[in-house]
C-alpha cells in the first residue's frame, strides 16, 4: 500500500503545503517537484513567507487529494540540495522558466517523508493505513464506527 500511496502523489503532484509561523497555521498550494521514493523535492523564493517559515520550523505537513483518495505526510524538510538536483528540477519544470531567470534565484528543499497516511474511501470498508517510515511500522487506521474491531 506504500507504493500505492507513492504513486499516487507522483500523479497528483499539485498538493496542499502547510506551515506554521509560530503561532498560526499557513496551507497553500505547492507542486512536489522532483520524487525520489520517500524524498519529495521543492522549490520556492527566499522572497517568500514559506521560506522564512520553514528557516524558522522545518516540521512541514502535506496533503494529496483526488477522486475519494487522500495521501498525507508528514517530516521535517531539509535544504541540503545538491546543485545538480536543483538544476533539474528548474530544467524540468515549465512554470520556473517564466518566473526565475535562473535555477540559482531559487531556493530548494527536500521532505524524507516521516509518516504517511493513505485513505481511499472508495471500497467498503475504507482503505486507512499509516505509515511510520521512521520506525518501519504500519498500522490500520479508523475508518468509522461500522467497521471498528
Amino acid at each position: 500500500m506504500l507504493q500505492t500511496a507513492l504513486e499516487f502523489l507522483r500523479k497528483h503532484n499539485e498538493i496542499t503545503f502547510a506551515t506554521t509561523d509560530g503561532t498560526s497555521p499557513h496551507l497553500r498550494i505547492f507542486q512536489i517537484m522532483r520524487q525520489e521514493g520517500t524524498t519529495l523535492y521543492f522549490a520556492t523564493s527566499a522572497k517568500k513567507a514559506v521560506w522564512h517559515e520553514l528557516q524558522a520550523n522545518p516540521n512541514v505537513e502535506l496533503l494529496a487529494f483526488a477522486d475519494n483518495i487522500s495521501v498525507r505526510c508528514s517530516g521535517m524538510v531539509s535544504f541540503d540540495v545538491c546543485n545538480d538536483v536543483k538544476r533539474w528540477i528548474y530544467d524540468n519544470n515549465s512554470v520556473l522558466p517564466r518566473l526565475y531567470t535562473s535555477y540559482d534565484q531559487l531556493e530548494y528543499f527536500y521532505l524524507p517523508i516521516a509518516e504517511l497516511d493513505y485513505l481511499d474511501l472508495t471500497p467498503t470498508p475504507p482503505v486507512n493505513q499509516h505509515f511510520d517510515l521512521m520506525a518501519g511500522e504500519v498500522a490500520n487506521g479508523f475508518v468509522g464506527e461500522r467497521f471498528s474491531k
